[in-house]
């Protein structure tokens, strides 16, 4: 097979620290390219839902995620290459600081990923009550690992010209280092945050409204042309073959996998669907905030998001709920995570009340104002369940701040022993009855290559089983 060559110019935003204005110089930066008559492919180190959905709203196509844990560095690569392939340039968005991992050498930091995808690097630093100081930081994050090309830097929270030009005199003599951008201090810029992070596009009253005055904003304030220019200069790299690219023999009658996708179920990888239908599953979307039942589905895959904030009119839908417990109790498969196995316990506690859930599981959950659970996770299957043989090790993440206010123990099954992370509860996670497994990690389909055809396969397991028995049929 005659190697394939990248040449699309690349660019990575980062910053020293989370709070560093980096998803705002991104989405910036997407606004103006685009605007320009760009097409441009944003992408998001990390496992990350909301500033992805962010970047797909500006670039009007999905952003995808770059992950050093979650993925294989074969994997990344095909991806970048993939999901930029028809786009005049790729933007990455970094998340914590440059060199910020696992551990003290960093290892699946930002930088790594860039050193990875030959890609130079763009510093956003707040500089709030700084001037000179920022040529040391900038300076440290140079000199720290010379493989990373650290080559432009954007200042955000100028307070003033004056503050400005001092930065820039001492950044660019004591580095070297270019400064592409000085975003000054802005005052109601609509962007609101909360528990997870920024408010998801799907709930924000003027998303569009948003990104307009954010453009207005940027535009004299980036240097989109020198940055143009600096994403240009990435050299090429061959690409690698990997298996999920490869054709999959799927069959004639395509099984119908329903997925919850309303503003309370939004966290959904864009590869995990494209999995599900690569191997040969039709994709219904299904709101549990509209339908009154449940459609006629082979499969349901319930992602995360943000049930609690929509308790209330989850609990209304009482028709839906009973509807979904019927199919469940009928043996349909059921994958959930995070928001999707709150969804499925008996109650949720938000803001002071407690709200009925579908109340597949005998446990309840309290939202509370802490994270309880947040990073990468390593999950060791060792019981039986729908989807993953019994030593399978799953990497991927969670983030919730769900607390496990009450189950009945003697009615809980559990399938996961935590490696790493926070789980369940005792360190265990991943809850079965009847053909539903259900955790709070969320995985990637480019790390877990088997979970979509094993999800496929068991929806057409019960098509076929639904379809010679005239009815919904035990569990498989």
């Amino acid at each position: 097979m005659q190697a394939r060559f990248h040449r699309r110019p690349r660019i990575i935003l980062s910053g020293l620290s989370g709070g560093s204005g980096k998803t705002v110089a991104t989405l910036g930066l997407l606004e103006i390219w685009r605007r320009k008559g760009y097409t441009v492919a944003p992408f998001k180190k990390g496992p990350d839902y909301i500033d992805t959905a962010w970047h797909s709203l500006s670039a009007g196509r999905p952003s995808h995620n770059l992950d050093t844990f979650l993925m294989q560095p074969a994997d990344i690569l095909w991806s970048l290459d993939a999901y930029s392939r028809s786009a005049d340039v790729a933007v990455v968005e970094g998340n914590r600081g440059l060199y910020d991992g696992m551990d003290a050498e960093g290892t699946h930091s930002t930088a790594e990923l860039a050193k990875l995808i030959q890609a130079p690097v763009v510093l956003v630093v707040n500089c709030t009550k700084a001037t000179r100081t920022v040529a040391a930081f900038v300076l440290g994050c140079k000199m720290l690992d010379k493989g990373v090309n650290i080559g432009g830097v954007i200042l955000n929270q100028v307070a003033n010209i004056r503050q400005e030009s001092v930065i820039r005199s001492s950044v660019e003599k004591e580095t070297g280092v270019p400064i592409l951008g000085a975003i000054p201090r802005i005052k109601g810029l609509p962007f609101s945050e909360r528990h997870l992070g920024l408010l998801p596009p799907e709930e924000h009253p003027r998303a569009i409204d948003a990104l307009e005055r954010l453009h207005k904003a940027m535009l004299d304030n980036i240097d989109a042309d020198a940055i143009w220019n600096l994403a240009a200069s990435s050299p090429e790299f061959v690409v690698p073959s990997i298996v999920c690219a490869e054709p999959v023999a799927v069959s004639d009658v395509a099984p119908r996998i329903g997925v919850f996708r309303d503003s309370a179920f939004t966290f959904y990888y864009p590869e995990n669907l494209e999995a599900l239908e690569r191997h040969g599953a039709e994709l219904v979307e299904i709101s549990g905030l509209r339908e009154r039942t449940l459609p006629q589905v082979d499969a349901l895959y319930i992602g995360g998001g943000f049930p609690e904030t929509h308790a209330q009119e989850l609990a209304e839908n009482a028709s839906f709920r009973a509807s979904l417990r019927r199919e469940i109790e009928e043996g349909l498969p059921v994958y959930a995570e995070c928001g999707g196995l709150i969804y499925l316990g008996e109650s949720v506690e938000f803001g002071g009340k407690t709200y009925p859930m579908a109340g597949v599981f005998p446990v309840n959950f309290s939202i509370g104002e802490k994270p309880q659970g947040h990073g990468y996770v390593v999950f060791e299957t060792d019981g039986q369940n729908p989807f993953f043989s019994k030593g399978t090790v799953l990497r991927g993440h969670e983030f919730h701040y769900a607390r496990v206010s009450g189950y009945r123990h003697e009615e809980v099954t559990t399938v996961f022993n935590v490696k790493r992370g926070y789980g369940f509860d005792s360190g265990r996670d991943g809850l079965v009855r009847k053909n539903v497994l259900a955790s709070f990690c969320h995985i990637h389909a480019l790390g877990e290559k088997n979970w979509a055809r094993v999800m496929v396969d068991a929806a057409s397991s019960y098509k076929t089983c639904a379809a010679g028995a005239g009815s919904r049929g035990e569990a498989l």
